[in-house]
């Protein structure tokens, strides 16, 4: 604990260029999706083979996560995730460039991500102070927000510059420092159970046991539940808000994309503030959520000269996710033990995008016949009522009171 911030540094700086390689090859796939197929159907589909593995495998992979060594399970996960971008990079070297094949490949970066993510978020309470949480958390979202905001400029750039398959190969490199890193840092693993008899079946249990110990998290997770599953199905509406209602291009679909990481980045810089330390973290939770709903409402709502105001609300957005979902993974970090984080993590990653995934498969009904404002006003009107009801819900109400105090 003592060498903390030099740990994260040296973690962080790994980080940064993962984040950072993964987000210019996302773009760049979905760029290639997009001038390829013109068809919200097969975006809609690449999100579904990006999350279903992550969904399908965080049932269990929270287990292994919790019983193995977490240094060489990140280490392992992000070794394949390069390993499938370079398979996927030397397809397009070949132009054996099937869709299914592409799914296929982008279903198997998810399930190095479905070990490697709760591993990540597993370790933090092992290596910093609880006081310093939600620090930590501000500096990770701005890590993965500066991704957002150059991921897409660069892939664009080398898009424009380079054939597909030497932009995958900035993955592998972002991989390989990421891993590199980690082989400077020490990270520990919680204590284990003595004598314990391996059994997926009961530590997945046990670990469903810990989500519920807590009413006040329970009813809290599923209000989390609730607001991601009507933002995420919008989340693959965006490029096709920009080009079909606004009339944008590339350029303007990168402009959103920044826009939301630029946001994100306000948002990673608030949580960082000292103010944010012994801030009750669940009335945070609520007010954003608020915001959020009145944001998408909005975007819902506006004409189709308004694309600079769409651009300045997708920020907001931006910061409002950032704030919500953060303050959300501190407060499972504190109060769930440590010995189960990666269960618990794992599992609630699952559960809470598992229901996005009929939205996904609608996607192209939402846009038809329900109509892409419409969806917006639906999402938004959504999730400012579940703020709304979440913030009257005395168990609720209780773990915010109890967030308020920080072990120093």
């Amino acid at each position: 604990m003592n060498n903390w911030k030099r740990t994260f540094a040296i973690i962080w700086s790994g980080q940064l260029f993962s984040t950072l390689s993964s987000s210019i090859v996302g773009f760049a796939v979905v760029f290639w999706l997009s001038i390829k197929t013109e068809s919200a159907e097969v975006l809609a589909t690449a999100m579904i083979a990006t999350l279903l593995p992550f969904i399908v495998l965080g049932l269990f992979t929270g287990v292994y996560v919790d019983r193995w060594d977490r240094k060489r399970t990140m280490i392992l996960a992000d070794s394949f995730v390069a390993v499938c971008s370079a398979v996927l990079g030397i397809l397009f070297y070949l132009d054996i460039t099937p869709l299914w094949l592409i799914y296929f490949l982008l279903a198997l970066r998810s399930a190095g991500s479905a070990f490697h993510m709760p591993a990540m978020q597993a370790s933090v309470p092992l290596l910093a102070p609880e006081s310093e949480l939600m620090r930590v958390a501000g500096i990770n979202q701005m890590i993965q927000s500066i991704s957002n905001i150059a991921g897409p400029a660069l892939g664009a750039v080398l898009i424009s510059l380079l054939n597909m398959t030497y932009v995958m190969m900035f993955d592998v490199l972002g991989a390989a420092i990421a891993c590199t890193s980690l082989l400077f840092v020490k990270i520990p693993n919680p204590e284990k159970k003595e004598n314990a008899e391996p059994n997926v079946w009961l530590e997945v249990k046990e670990g469903i046991r810990h989500m519920f110990i807590d009413r006040g998290i329970t009813y809290l997770m599923i209000s989390v539940i609730g607001i991601t599953f009507f933002i995420v199905p919008i989340a693959a509406l965006y490029p096709l808000m920009t080009t079909s209602y606004f009339g944008g291009n590339a350029y303007q679909m990168g402009l959103v994309e920044m826009a939301w990481g630029i946001g994100m980045l306000v948002g990673g810089a608030l949580l960082s503030l000292k103010f944010m330390k012994t801030a009750n973290k669940v009335l945070c939770m609520n007010i954003v959520a608020i915001g959020l709903g009145i944001t998408y409402w909005a975007m819902g709502v506006l004409p189709t000269s308004g694309f600079v105001l769409y651009v300045f609300l997708t920020a907001l957005s931006g910061v409002a996710g950032s704030i919500y979902w953060s303050s959300f993974t501190v407060i499972l970090q504190t109060k769930i033990d440590p010995a189960a984080l990666g269960r618990v993590f794992s599992i609630y990653d699952s559960v809470s995008l598992l229901p996005t995934i009929p939205g996904l498969l609608a996607t192209g009904f939402i846009a038809e016949r329900i109509g892409l404002l419409n969806a917006f006003i639906i999402a938004g009107i959504a999730t400012l009522a579940i703020g709304i009801i979440a913030s009257f819900i005395p168990a609720i109400k209780r773990l915010g009171y109890s967030t308020k105090g920080v072990k120093e």
